[in-house]
């Protein structure tokens, strides 16, 4: 796929202006990733910048190149988090008023920290898609220069001096760089100078698996625009590459990755254990690509670096990493077992699983002869460990299913085993996304309308843009369509949950 890029990227990212601003990041060893995996990894730490982001070096040089008539008027664009800081310290240091325009759901953090760098912020439209609509009609309006997150040649030209850096900091073997991927800003500066200086090198894009627009559109040769974007990796929920990001990224990224929430998880528990810093989502992903490719090709005593692009992540969500680093590591399993409702069962099922520890164990009386239970066990290795544990389990006679990939299952069961409802009848259950804010759930509420009877609810915040819940419905078979038009006239994503095993092992 990969191909030799034009001179006219590798000119421009020479003549980048960005160290008025940003500065050169370190590329630092991760010495306990390194040993587990048998390479010597190294990550270059973006998280450093004075806004704990790239986004500051693609930002800086597209205002540093304006017309002196477009400085005076300001520039403008909308963002929800990195991009918004980058140009807000941009336009602070080189004298240029700023606006960013942000969506109502991004957090109170966010949106304090952008105004401390002295732009002013609007907040417009529950998503990005709208607050960006926004911004390019205000930008209009108002003659602002409208500056793009991703798709501008001077913010890819910005973006690439992490590339140029990377190949003098590295001068040795370098096998392959992992680049993490939203609209392909990034992946197509860093890519363009790479491939045209050390082609040999490895370009390789990792991106969320649902959100994986970069991968979908060099897979159909053109730009596609997805019908659903992931939310967890906010950094990099973006639905559609840019145009002249995808143009470069045609001819200079060899492969994609796609990496689960879970995983993503367990490389920011692995950027800690090396670093001791913490890194957002998106800031992650590299880390996460990187040790899937290693696995997946079996690679050993190579030169591998993984750009951790970020650290701006809300104190809130740390509690839903945490939980989920252990699963992404591959070192906890959640399982579904049924016991006898017997005296000394539950001792005996803990001799059953030796000595792997119990991580969790929720379990409440049902009948007289089984008991169901939602179990966590820790693992001891990433490999084989938990296929083995089922086929113990099983060997002993037990009935397991394993919960490990369902998403119900880690969202919202296991907060909430409390026993079955047989005396619900018509029960439906439905998980659904809806903007986090202030009041959000009360509109959530008052928006799902008193039409049908609510037997079982589930909410946690996670410090993100959305919230998820978890609702139980009565509604009679003749209803359901009725029911499923109505929740599509609300217009927040949903999925029906009422054949999922946990629901029926656990809640039903």
């Amino acid at each position: 796929m990969a191909g030799k890029m034009p001179e006219k990227y590798v000119k421009k990212i020479l003549e980048a202006q960005v160290y008025d601003v940003a500065i050169e990041t370190p590329v630092d060893e991760a010495r306990f990733l390194s040993q587990r995996y048998m390479n010597r990894i190294l990550l270059k730490r973006e998280d450093l910048q004075p806004v704990f982001s790239f986004k500051l070096r693609g930002a800086y040089n597209k205002v540093s190149r304006l017309s002196p008539a477009q400085r005076k008027k300001g520039v403008i664009a909308a963002s929800a988090g990195n991009h918004a800081q980058g140009l807000a310290l941009s336009g602070k240091q080189l004298g240029v008023s700023t606006i960013i325009v942000m969506p109502k759901t991004t957090p109170d953090i966010k949106v304090e920290s952008v105004r401390a760098l002295g732009a002013k912020v609007i907040l417009h439209g529950d998503t990005y898609d709208e607050a960006s609509a926004y911004s390019k009609k205000l930008g209009k309006e108002k003659n602002y220069t409208y500056v793009h997150p991703f798709d501008d040649p001077d913010v890819i030209a910005g973006q690439g001096t992490i590339g140029m850096e990377i190949l003098r900091q590295v001068t040795g073997p370098l096998y392959a760089v992992f680049v993490p991927v939203g609209g392909g800003g990034l992946i197509a500066g860093v890519g363009a100078y790479i491939k045209y200086v050390r082609p040999e090198v490895k370009v390789i894009g990792v991106e969320a698996e649902d959100s994986a627009c970069m991968k979908a559109a060099l897979e159909k040769g053109r730009r596609v625009i997805l019908p659903e974007v992931g939310i967890f990796a906010d950094g990099v929920a973006v639905a559609q590459v840019g145009k002249e990001t995808f143009r470069i990224a045609q001819r200079c990224v060899d492969e994609i990755v796609t990496v689960s929430t879970d995983e993503i998880c367990g490389a920011i528990k692995d950027i800690f254990n090396d670093t001791r810093s913490i890194a957002e989502p998106a800031g992650a992903m590299a880390v996460a690509g990187l040790k899937k490719y290693v696995e997946n090709r079996r690679l050993k005593n190579k030169t591998l670096l993984a750009i951790d692009s970020g650290a701006n992540v809300n104190f809130d969500r740390l509690r839903h990493i945490s939980e989920r680093s252990e699963l992404g590591e591959r070192r906890e399993a959640i399982v579904a077992v049924v016991i006898p409702e017997q005296t000394g069962s539950f001792k005996a099922f803990c001799e059953a699983l030796g000595k792997r520890n119990i991580t969790e164990f929720n379990y409440r009386y049902s009948d007289s002869s089984e008991a169901q239970v939602f179990v966590g066990v820790q693992l001891s290795d990433a490999g084989s460990a938990r296929r083995d544990l089922l086929r113990e389990l099983r060997g002993k006679k037990y009935h397991v299913l394993d919960m490990t990939d369902n998403e119900m299952a880690k969202l919202h069961v296991r907060h909430q085993v409390g026993g079955h409802a047989p005396t619900v009848d018509h029960e439906v259950v439905f998980r659904f996304e809806f903007p986090e804010r202030p009041g959000a759930l009360m509109k959530f509420l008052q928006t799902l309308g008193q039409r049908w009877n609510i037997t079982l609810f589930h909410y946690r915040n996670h410090g993100a843009a959305y919230g998820r819940v978890m609702v139980g419905l009565q509604v009679p078979p003749k209803e359901k369509k009725l029911a499923r038009a109505y929740f599509d006239k609300i217009g927040y994503p949903y999925s029906e949950e009422t054949e999922n095993p946990a629901y029926q092992m656990f809640l039903q």
